[in-house]
């Protein structure tokens, strides 16, 4: 939406006349846009649109892993810092965001296990921070956690013989180090099917970006079911509530599917 408002208003800055924007001011009897109000509305809609994107990331339902919620306000602070040089009206609104990111996520985007989960998510690795005490601090959690395992794996064979067990960490500790090493160094693609190369790795990438179940798809189905079942269809059957709701849950599929059937008709 951010997008197509700023592609709007550039439009209007571009055009020569602004007849589309002149002949709504004049219709709703207000005076028209002067260039500064324009380019003050083209520079919010650039400040904003990354908010934005962020805002729908950190409520999306396809990408939920713990990893995703670091990269993403570290991200909206460079762009915002990026920003901050070129903007000439919304000065004030980028520091606004700066100090509110600061106050929301400061303590949060110095826990180890959240840094560790970011680095343990293939897209991201060391790639989403240029900050080498927040990535020290994830990759300390990452080794401390893999000796715990490796700590793990020896106890499970106590059953060897009392020499074997006592040097059997030597090569367990070498091959835990190296897996990490590589796993931060591999040129594969970044997708989430690098971690079945790591074994350990990936057994803790799963630990520590599994987040708790959250109720608000549930709590959104809910919603709309409650604005369906009015008092005026108490005696709605059962079946048209289900259709209702999955019409009205899919509104942007069902609006585009019979647009495409008018124009069909229409040509």
């Amino acid at each position: 939406m951010q997008q197509k408002i700023r592609k709007g208003l550039c439009a209007f800055t571009e055009s020569k006349e602004n007849k589309a924007i002149r002949n709504v001011c004049t219709a709703l009897k207000i005076k028209m846009f002067n260039p500064a109000e324009i380019g003050f509305l083209v520079e919010y809609a650039a400040v904003m649109k990354p908010v934005a994107m962020v805002l729908n990331i950190l409520q999306g339902e396809s990408s939920v892993h713990m990893g995703l919620l670091l990269p993403t306000p570290y991200q909206l602070r460079d762009k915002l810092k990026r920003l901050k040089s070129t903007c000439k009206m919304c000065t004030p609104l980028v520091h606004a965001l700066q100090q509110g990111i600061q106050k929301r996520f400061g303590d949060v985007m110095k826990e180890p296990e959240l840094i560790a989960a970011a680095i343990l998510l293939p897209r991201f690795r060391t790639s989403w921070t240029t900050e080498e005490n927040i990535l020290n601090a994830g990759l300390d959690y990452i080794r401390n956690h893999l000796n715990t395992d490796l700590d793990d794996v020896t106890s499970a064979n106590s059953g060897l013989s009392d020499e074997d067990d006592f040097f059997a960490s030597m090569e367990l500790g070498k091959s835990q180090v190296g897996e990490l090493e590589r796993y931060l160094s591999c040129l594969s693609p970044a997708g989430m099917d690098l971690l079945h190369t790591f074994p350990r790795i990936k057994k803790l990438s799963l630990k520590v970006n599994t987040g708790l179940p959250a109720s608000a798809a549930c709590e959104r189905l809910f919603s709309h079911a409650g604005l369906l079942f009015t008092a005026e269809r108490s005696q709605l059957h059962s079946k048209n509530l289900e259709s209702q709701l999955l019409l009205k849950l899919n509104s942007d599929i069902t609006e585009r599917f019979f647009g495409e059937i008018v124009c069909f008709c229409m040509f």
